[in-house]
């Protein structure tokens, strides 16, 4: 049995995606405080909503899907009610799989996930790494959990704050971009529906190449941009304004504040 402890966006795109690659809902139990939607989770899935303590007591396997400042109190509070033959997977941001391992029965298997929120779509990216105690089974495992709502690699824990910068909090950035777009848009007289449409797609399509194509960004932007042209012109002001940088700047500030959650 899979208990999801923790029933907000992220754990609930975990629930959806697990229940849609064909795990039935009697094997799944979610922990939810909030009564209306625990009574929501009931009707629309099927599944048992339970307190975090008895799904400790019954799953095999525990995804946490908290807030990382919530992490600590959860694990202290399972501990007594897990045996160390328990997978724990935890999705919280910049907590460590020494720190789970701390609070958790000696020698429980843990992997520390990260995913994104285009999981909620099923088309998130999600890297994994495993602690002390977890072997290629347990990884096995996590990766066909999280595999239910996108893609999956596996990293050294070392490179996790690092996928936090550009895969977890990357979104945002092109939402950022596309938000920039939009407005430009609007501003030169164009209906905001046929700008969102225009930039959306047009994202989407550049994401399709960069993935499908094998080239580098290099060379698919250069393919875009001809001498004296538009391209040209507006990669020549980027340039000039830093955006480079600041995008450099950007993920490393996200990366040390990943750090910085992880008390590292």
């Amino acid at each position: 049995m899979i208990a999801i402890i923790g029933a907000g966006k992220m754990g609930e795109a975990l629930l959806a995606g697990m229940l849609a690659r064909g795990h039935e809902p009697r094997d799944v139990l979610v922990t939810e405080p909030r009564a209306e939607h625990a009574r929501e989770l009931r009707e629309r899935y099927g599944v048992e909503v339970a307190p975090a303590m008895d799904a400790a007591k019954r799953a095999g396997t525990l995804l946490l899907a908290l807030k990382p400042q919530d992490m600590v109190a959860l694990l202290d509070e399972l501990a007594p009610h897990l045996s160390s033959d328990r997978l724990v997977i935890s999705v919280a941001a910049g907590i460590t799989t020494a720190v789970l391992e701390d609070h958790l029965p000696t020698g429980t298997p843990v992997v520390r996930a990260m995913p994104n929120t285009p999981a909620l779509m099923g088309r998130g990216m999600t890297a994994i790494a495993g602690g002390a105690h977890a072997d290629e089974a347990h990884l096995d495992r996590a990766e066909a959990l999280l595999g239910t709502v996108g893609e999956v690699i596996r990293v050294g824990e070392q490179h996790m704050d690092t996928v936090t910068a550009i895969s977890g909090s990357g979104p945002a950035y092109f939402y950022f971009i596309a938000e920039t777009m939009i407005e430009a848009g609007v501003a030169m007289g164009m209906p905001r529906a046929t700008a969102q449409k225009l930039v959306g797609q047009t994202i989407t399509g550049a994401a399709a190449m960069l993935n499908d194509s094998g080239e580098h960004p290099v060379v698919l932007r250069e393919a875009v941009t001809s001498p004296g042209g538009t391209t040209a012109a507006a990669l020549r002001e980027l340039e000039r304004h830093g955006v480079r940088t600041a995008f450099t700047d950007a993920i490393e500030a996200a990366h040390d504040r990943s750090r910085a959650l992880s008390g590292s």
